[in-house]
């Protein structure tokens, strides 16, 4: 049965936690900061949320905050939108990211264009939390990672936590702005547990962090794949070859400025994405550095991408398909060997 995340008695100033629980003490601290903050979406009540993400939050705030909605995602993100016009601050919970399409409707037509068909006179203070990426054999309806679909809609911002303390602060800082954020919680990172600083709070949801430091090779990336990224880098340490990682956390606005400064002092790039190769993140990047800063380039911009097919439920295909650490360390041998 899962538990308040503890205090270490050693180390009195940090707590140990899982990305599951930043998250719902993310929703919890909003909720009892701010009396317009509730949050609706399936099983988010008595289930306590199809990931486990708001177990507890019931029993703490009432049905009146934490609403379990019908089988309808374009019906709750509707109301979503409706109470943000209101003035209240609503955090829908839309179970995976392929689920979110019965609401693209809602997101692109409605959330995203009003303060734009207003004439700047009706914001949308709207937060969406959903699920996303492959690797849990829950097959092709619940499996992609189409984060880089709603990353082109203007409008909106696109956040994707990676590590704890994303996940426990970027939620307040998206609750503050006064137009949609949408936030993508890969699904396999919700049992990944670590310390983070017991008043950890709110944090920039603008800026791109490099999380490894290196100069040979810059590696783009987010999310699930970051790990994999670092994985690789420690590898690739042992053969000599320095790697340095950014963790991209928001999609939209793209920080271009920390990717051209990191290209800048290795002259080499490789972007890892979780989405198909056509139209990708990864894609967008790659043509944001061409114009930017090609000429800072010793070798041509690599990406590893999910392969372009629905994702499989049969777990060694289900692996094949996605991005892996083996994938990323046979890709920098090349890049770094074959332009010196």
């Amino acid at each position: 049965m899962e538990t308040e995340p503890k205090v270490n008695p050693e180390a009195p100033k940090t707590i140990h936690i899982t990305y599951r629980e930043a998250v719902r003490e993310a929703m919890r601290d909003a909720m009892r900061k701010d009396e317009r903050v509730f949050l609706m979406g399936e099983d988010v009540g008595r289930y306590g949320g199809a990931f486990g993400v708001s177990k507890g939050l019931l029993q703490e705030f009432g049905c009146d905050r934490i609403i379990d909605t019908p089988l309808c995602e374009s019906g709750f993100t509707g109301a979503g939108i409706g109470v943000a016009l209101g003035g209240m601050r609503p955090i829908v919970e839309i179970m995976t990211v392929n689920f979110s399409l019965l609401a693209a409707d809602q997101i692109l037509n409605t959330a995203a264009t009003y303060l734009h068909m207003s004439g700047g006179m009706l914001n949308v203070p709207l937060v969406i939390r959903m699920g996303t990426g492959g690797g849990k054999q829950l097959a092709a309806q619940h499996s992609h990672s189409l984060e880089c679909w709603y990353a082109h809609i203007p409008g909106i911002k696109v956040l994707v936590p990676a590590v704890l303390e994303d996940a426990r602060g970027m939620l307040w800082t998206a609750l503050q702005d006064p137009d949609p954020v949408l936030i993508f919680e890969n699904t396999l990172l919700y049992n990944m547990e670590g310390e983070i600083a017991a008043d950890a709070g709110a944090v920039d949801i603008d800026r791109a962090c490099v999380r490894r430091v290196g100069r040979d090779i810059t590696l783009i990336t987010y999310s699930m794949s970051l790990f994999k990224a670092l994985e690789a880098a420690e590898t690739l340490a042992q053969e000599g070859i320095d790697a340095e990682v950014i963790d991209l956390r928001t999609l939209r606005p793209l920080d271009d400025a920390t990717i051209v400064a990191s290209i800048a002092k290795t002259h080499r790039a490789l972007l890892v994405d979780e989405g198909w190769r056509s139209g990708s993140i990864s894609a967008e990047i790659s043509a944001r550095i061409m114009e930017q800063a090609f000429y800072e380039l010793d070798a041509p911009v690599e990406r590893i991408c999910a392969v372009e097919v629905p994702i499989p439920y049969a777990h060694h295909l289900e692996q094949a398909a996605l991005p892996q650490v083996e994938t990323i360390v046979k890709t920098v041998r090349k890049m770094v060997s074959k332009h010196g």
